[in-house]
């Protein structure tokens, strides 16, 4: 079994059982108009279409400006969805943080990958040392 299946069944903060989709309210990538009600529509399980129904009945009731701002304003303060379904709890924390901070999370995996550089060298000086006796590894 996959292990980040295995996790996210395991842990009850983790995801739902719906495709390893994150349950965090974001704005949908494919929505109509910036997919603010398409990302609250799936936050809340509602169907997209009387959500937008009750946007436009709220919209023709209130006027231009009410709706419209706060729509905007959701706009902006929601983040888009992720591309690539999050498959796990460090998955979508990477995704937040990116989203809030992009210079600190490359910053974090360049230093992440400059770590994993430096150990595969001190690997390869082991095994490409005179003295490594490849004879004695492989015998025993």
């Amino acid at each position: 079994m996959n292990r980040y299946r295995e996790n996210r069944y395991s842990d009850p903060m983790s995801f739902e059982g719906n495709g390893g989709s994150a349950k965090g309210l974001y704005r949908s990538r494919n929505g109509m108009i910036l997919g603010v009600f398409k990302g609250l529509a799936e936050y809340f399980d509602l169907s997209v279409f009387w959500l937008r129904t009750i946007g436009v009945i709220v919209f023709i009731f209130s006027g231009f400006w009410p709706i419209v701002v706060l729509y905007l304003l959701a706009a902006i303060l929601m983040k888009k969805a992720p591309i690539i379904p999050l498959e796990s709890i460090d998955e979508q924390e990477f995704y937040d943080s990116y989203t809030r901070f992009r210079k600190g999370s490359v910053y974090r995996m360049k230093r992440q990958f400059e770590r994993l550089n430096r150990r595969i060298q001190r690997m390869e000086d082991v095994v490409t040392d005179k003295e490594f006796d490849w004879e004695q590894r492989l015998n025993s």
